[in-house]
């Protein structure tokens, strides 16, 4: 149940892109366009790596005499073209902030992605314009595991916690939210959270999709 919403931020990757299946597959798509094969089971054992690391398994199990910082650069590379010319918005992303913007409802973006890689998949989405603001972790100088991105972000939307819907595919982000005296929203993506019976429960809402969501707006 949702009280009455005079605001909504949102996560950006896994709730308004469909983004996440990048950081799963990064590392097969790099070595298959460099023309080798990939290994069994490699996009479960690069997906927790940091980026280091990766490069780094990646230098030793196919014997690829790049350097560690020169296979790095090219994953982040390879991150950037996908952002900037591929990811799609999530389903029914855009009909629901078209729907918030026609209520009155101001939303903005709270990411733990490079702004520009956020900035330009949205635009090319058409999902920019339904944004007053994106804040990012990195400028705001905290992870999601402190409110301080929410409590900005609602500042800016001139709205309190209480009254600003948090919108998150991950569970310790909603639960940062949540605890912080936000409303919270918890929305399914295949290549997101694993525990999503935790989400569920922790929510103030769950749904399946935006479409879903939706039909608490519409």
């Amino acid at each position: 149940m949702l009280y009455p919403i005079k605001a909504v931020i949102f996560d950006v990757d896994g709730v308004l892109l469909d983004s996440l299946s990048i950081w799963r597959e990064l590392g097969r798509r790099y070595i298959t366009k460099l023309g080798y094969q990939p290994v069994p089971d490699m996009d479960e054992i690069l997906f927790p790596m940091s980026m280091e690391q990766g490069a780094a398994w990646l230098k030793d199990i196919f014997s690829m005499e790049a350097s560690e910082e020169t296979i790095m650069q090219a994953l982040m590379q390879q991150i950037e073209s996908y952002y900037f010319e591929e990811v799609q918005a999530k389903s029914s992303a855009e009909e629901l902030l078209r729907e918030l913007n026609m209520l009155g409802i101001p939303a903005a973006a709270a990411t733990s992605s490079p702004r520009e890689h956020v900035r330009r998949a949205l635009e090319r989405n058409h999902l920019l314009p339904y944004l007053q603001k994106i804040y990012t972790t990195s400028e705001i100088n905290a992870s999601k595991y402190s409110p301080e991105i929410y409590f900005t972000a609602a500042e800016f939307l001139k709205t309190r916690p209480q009254d600003t819907l948090v919108v998150e595919d991950s569970l310790y982000a909603l639960n940062t939210a949540k605890n912080a005296g936000f409303q919270t929203a918890g929305i399914f993506d295949p290549f997101g959270e694993p525990n999503q019976a935790q989400l569920k429960e922790k929510a103030d809402v769950y749904c399946s999709s935006l479409n879903e969501l939706l039909n608490y707006f519409g």
